[in-house]
């Protein structure tokens, strides 16, 4: 099949480059507009831009699909199918007529469950103990189209949502290939979700990332987890400064220190929640880069008994 690969970001890498090897022929690859990136703010393309660039495929970078001149590009590589992962705006209806076999989208999670911009992050935050992805064809409503091929995977005890999403973008890969392979070969029937189960994963905000020191333990690494590698977990130091946190690790034994409440050994950091202690991992404060939570208190010199996210959780 003819193919017009919609995508963005590093996750979507993966399934460009399984569609590249397998027996279909990518024509074009619609992707957002350059960004600016770093300290210095220049414009970067984006990962999925610099594969097609490698690959001599032409790139479309429209800052919107509505209304625009890529209706007429699209039309113009007469494809079979688009294949979406990651694009990052939404398609309208338009244009979703246009390919002969619609558009197909790899979505990370198993709908009808966190539909949404942030489901692998959404699914760690909750502890849910197994996710997945999903292919489906894309409609008006938020992942809400036909599904056509599912697989799960198992999130295990310390995945970050980075750790889970390389995984589900290398096997999402595979099976999005597979679902255009039945479909050119006529082997596939899009099956409607179900009314239940639905769930919605939107984009995490800055404040999202904030941990709360007053919910469990259980909860706060669940949180840390899900936001790493972005937007990033973060809490305030008592001179409101925020300090980054990489992932925790739980400290049962310790069950002695006030939500929020700081200890600091010779070898760890611990901090008190609702109900047992966490033990910190790599931390950011404002300014540096990420650095051993005992190599920043070495620095910093913090108190026994500094509350941690104390300014912030008056209003918690």
């Amino acid at each position: 099949m003819r193919l017009l690969f919609a995508g963005t970001p590093a996750p979507a890498v993966p399934a460009l480059e399984a569609l590249l090897a397998s027996r279909h022929d990518v024509v074009g690859v619609l992707t957002r507009p350059d960004a600016r990136q770093g300290r210095g703010r220049s414009l970067a393309p984006s990962p999925v831009k610099e594969v097609a660039l490698e690959h001599g495929i032409p790139v479309f970078t429209p800052d919107s699909l509505r209304g625009g001149a890529f209706d007429d590009d699209l039309r113009a590589l007469d494809v079979d199918a688009a294949p979406v992962v990651a694009y990052g705006a939404l398609v309208p209806p338009a244009l979703l007529a246009v390919p002969r076999h619609g558009w197909v989208n790899l979505h990370f999670s198993v709908l009808p469950a966190w539909r949404g911009a942030a489901p692998v992050q959404h699914a760690v935050i909750a502890g849910d103990e197994v996710t997945g992805a999903t292919t489906f064809l894309l409609e008006e409503g938020l992942d809400t189209g036909p599904v056509l091929g599912m697989l799960t995977e198992t999130i295990r005890p310390r995945d970050t949502a980075g750790d889970l999403l390389g995984r589900l973008a290398v096997a999402g890969a595979e099976l999005l290939v597979r679902t255009l392979d039945a479909l050119e070969d006529g082997a596939l029937s899009p099956v409607p979700q179900p009314p239940d189960g639905v769930s919605l994963a939107p984009k995490l905000e800055v404040d999202d990332a904030r941990v709360r020191w007053s919910h469990p333990a259980a909860a706060v690494d669940r949180r840390v987890r899900g936001c790493t590698p972005a937007p990033g977990a973060w809490t305030t130091l008592p001179d409101g400064s925020r300090l980054g946190l990489g992932p925790v690790a739980l400290a049962p034994e310790v069950d002695d220190l006030a939500p929020g409440e700081l200890r600091v050994g010779r070898r760890d950091v611990l901090v008190g929640t609702a109900t047992h202690a966490v033990r910190l991992g790599d931390v950011v404060p404002a300014g540096k880069r990420s650095m051993p939570a005992a190599d920043w208190a070495r620095g910093a010199r913090p108190a026994d008994g500094t509350r941690l996210g104390a300014q912030a959780q008056v209003n918690a």
